[in-house]
């Protein structure tokens, strides 16, 4: 099997030019492998060598590239929903509703790019935790690592993942679209002094209306993709600027397995006239034959299989999964409860019970959680590159001894995000009052 043109031998090339179009699958020398990286744009952005443990399934888990494939299958499947969706108040809906049941495998594209937002978030989220916990955002030995300001970058890249999945979020114009986004729109509203002037940016106007889902589409399908792909670019360019991933790091500081001895008969001058005891040739451990493996094909294929893995798992999702589509949004009818999207509850409940009513005097919970707690919880992550003072030998390293401390509380407060995100989703019923599971809810009508 070859993704390759087959050679043409009569066609001469120049040192460092593939002669193929693509590369080959089963390169037969280092330097076909090497040639293959060199000459193709699309692994551009691998080196010819990597190191082998790298490339160990259970180290990164391959987050990374799997948050890759769906922004890909995102742009992909969100092509043909450009030719068939409306933005438009009164036609939102309704083109929406034939996507859904009148286009030919509609519905399955609908719901691949729907999952594919929903696991993106997942993905995305999962990758920042497991470059904490590998202490991954710290320099190694390597010269010119600037892994501090990749880390930076990926907490942007997450803020921006989270604002793609809220503004597609309100496209399907529907009662859950809209009370949803009044709901996280709200939050922002609660900002002292300037939040009823952030909302009003933010939405077009007071209410929101026309205004608001044409800014929500053109940040959808435009701005927002657009940001992160040049973001990824950069990102994808600086891993490999800092040595590839910090397991490296921590290979390299592993003892050698073998110092080569003096040889006292060998000579290394050029006319062999000196003679004596030679030195001891010392290398780093990365060094070592064996210890790095060519990118073509080592790297190439788990790529390819993480990404088409990520690909038949959508698909099979996307057909098992149907896509919800509730009653035309209706700002006169409030549901209850009206509830923010999922990666937002957490918000909505710490806005709950930070909300205190003493007497007259009433604890603003919008601010405290909806706007003082994230913020903190996103300053602090970004500047903790900075604060980290454990030694370069916890890098690349899962659950170092010398990071417990961090660890623990780093491991706290994601328990205490993912139980306010379960408590909200599954445990919280008309005006948002607590139910257990086995509760039934009272019948109320609809608050107009």
């Amino acid at each position: 099997m070859a993704f390759a043109l087959k050679r043409t031998p009569s066609t001469p090339s120049a040192p460092g030019v593939h002669p193929q179009a693509l590369w080959s699958y089963r390169p037969q020398s280092d330097r076909e492998a090497g040639d293959a990286i060199v000459s193709n744009l699309l692994l551009h952005w691998f080196p010819a060598k990597v190191y082998k443990p790298s490339l160990d399934w259970t180290y990164s888990f391959w987050l990374g590239t799997a948050s890759a494939a769906l922004f890909f299958l995102l742009i992909l499947s969100g092509l043909p929903l450009l030719f068939l969706y409306v933005p438009s108040v009164e036609r939102a809906y309704a083109s929406v509703k034939d996507i859904e049941y009148v286009v030919t495998f509609g519905w399955w594209i609908r719901a691949v790019h729907r999952i594919s937002a929903h696991l993106m978030v997942v993905a995305v989220a999962l990758h920042l935790v497991r470059v904490f916990l590998t202490a991954a955002y710290r320099n190694g030995i390597g010269r010119s690592q600037r892994r501090e300001w990749n880390w930076v970058l990926g907490v942007v890249m997450l803020l921006l993942t989270l604002f793609l999945s809220f503004t597609g979020y309100l496209l399907p114009w529907d009662q859950l679209a809209y009370w949803a986004v009044t709901v996280g729109t709200n939050i922002a509203s609660s900002i002292p002094y300037v939040g009823p002037q952030m909302r009003e940016l933010m939405i077009g106007g007071r209410e929101i209306e026309q205004a608001t889902l044409i800014r929500f589409y053109v940040l959808h399908c435009i701005m927002l993709p657009g940001a992160l792909g040049v973001l990824f670019a950069y990102h994808m360019w600086r891993v490999r600027k800092d040595g590839g991933l910090a397991k490296a790091d921590r290979e390299a500081l592993l003892p050698l397995p073998r110092v080569e001895p003096a040889t006292p008969t060998k000579t290394y001058t050029l006319l062999g006239v000196a003679r004596g005891t030679a030195p001891a040739i010392t290398s780093s451990s990365l060094e070592v034959p064996g210890a790095s493996v060519n990118a073509v094909p080592d790297l190439t294929r788990r790529a390819i299989i993480v990404t088409l893995g990520t690909f038949a798992l959508v698909s099979i999702l996307a057909s098992l999964i149907a896509s919800p589509l509730e009653e035309p949004a209706n700002p006169l009818v409030t549901p209850n409860p009206a509830k923010a999207p999922w990666y937002f509850l957490w918000l909505q409940e710490i806005v709950t019970d930070t909300t205190i009513k003493l007497r007259s005097f009433t604890i603003n919970g919008a601010f405290i959680g909806g706007v003082i707690l994230p913020g903190l919880l996103v300053g602090v992550l970004t500047a903790w590159p900075w604060l980290d003072r454990t030694s370069a030998d916890v890098v690349g390293v899962w659950f170092a001894r010398e990071r417990r401390r961090q660890t623990l509380v780093f491991l706290a407060v994601l328990l205490a995000i993912l139980a306010l995100t379960i408590v909200g989703t599954y445990l919280r019923g008309p005006y948002w009052n607590f139910y257990w599971p086995w509760e039934a809810w009272p019948e109320i009508p609809a608050r107009i």
